[in-house]
């Protein structure tokens, strides 16, 4: 019975300027914090490779891939959009991230783990198809999954995305392909302002207004996500894994706390065992209080262990 923890240096290059909340301090604080506890030193710990175009354009198109290869600078910032840019090691770093959710896929599947975290950055649950967004250049939870369906032959995957925006590259990717199961809650109104009039029987996208707390994420679990998953019956689980809904978070008015992290994790291993058998893959999105970020994600790491 085993974790893996799946990241890499490179993920520390990524700067979009001094100040940004996304920033190397995140993976940093992460990683401290779990060696603190004890957790680090039970989880097998890997490097994660860079993905191949051939993996990414199974959910980004190859022009858009082509023209993030092209705009990658040698010194200074490329704008990609209003929230994201990139610096000279910033397309590395999303290629390992990338790399981390296919390899972590790899390691469930051939049962050389029972589930894996993957600390990495930039996040990537906002890019879409053939776009960047929210500090995100590619879908690493979509790059993941649809690993799982090339190269494995998984029929049903589910997506649990608990960061406190909505995923909404995820579901612009995955809205027509009957094979996945999108479960999103999410600060409403607030950025990227969609998601909430789009819900369908696969894409389950749950608004919950500012202040929202662990009780209201566990009635949204319970009464929308469980029925659902229970139905759709998923042969693997993906969790966008986004820690800026701690009521710490400077980001967003969202209430969670360390333990209502550890309570979701509980509730889809619980979903994983009875239909997936145990198989999850959970990859960082958010999280900027450092502090915050890094208690949360523990108690995330911790019960997947």
């Amino acid at each position: 019975m085993s974790t893996a923890f799946i990241s890499h240096p490179d993920t520390l290059l990524h700067v979009m300027d001094g100040s940004h909340p996304e920033s190397p301090a995140r993976i940093t604080a992460i990683k401290n914090a779990l060696i603190q506890k004890g957790i680090y030193q039970k989880l097998d710990i890997y490097e994660a490779p860079q993905a191949t175009d051939r993996e990414l354009q199974r959910v980004h198109t190859a022009e858009y891939i082509q023209r993030i290869r092209a705009l990658s600078p040698k010194a200074g910032l490329v704008q990609l959009d209003p929230d994201t840019a990139m610096g000279p090691m910033s397309l590395t770093a999303t290629l390992h991230a990338s790399g981390a959710v296919v390899f972590a896929t790899d390691l469930v599947m051939r049962n050389m783990a029972n589930n894996a975290f993957c600390c990495i950055r930039p996040p990537g649950h906002h890019a879409g198809r053939a776009n960047s967004a929210g500090f995100c250049i590619f879908n690493h939870i979509a790059v993941g999954v649809a690993h799982a369906f090339e190269k494995y032959g998984i029929k049903r995957a589910a997506i649990i995305d608990f960061d406190v925006h909505h995923g909404d590259g995820t579901e612009d990717i995955f809205n027509n392909d009957p094979r996945v199961m999108l479960c999103s809650t999410f600060q409403h109104p607030f950025y990227p302002h969609r998601g909430a009039d789009t819900r369908s029987d696969r894409m389950l996208n749950i608004p919950l207004p500012a202040k929202s707390g662990g009780k209201e994420f566990q009635r949204v679990f319970e009464l929308e996500f469980l029925p659902a998953l229970n139905q759709f019956k998923p042969e693997i689980i993906y969790i966008s894994a986004g820690f800026d809904a701690h009521a710490d978070d400077p980001l967003a008015d969202m209430r969670l706390l360390d333990a209502d992290y550890a309570w979701m994790t509980q509730f889809i291993k619980k979903v994983a065992n009875q239909h997936a058998q145990g198989r999850i893959i959970s990859s960082l999105e958010g999280g900027y209080h450092l502090g915050a970020l890094a208690e949360a994600a523990c108690s995330h790491i911790e019960s997947l262990l």
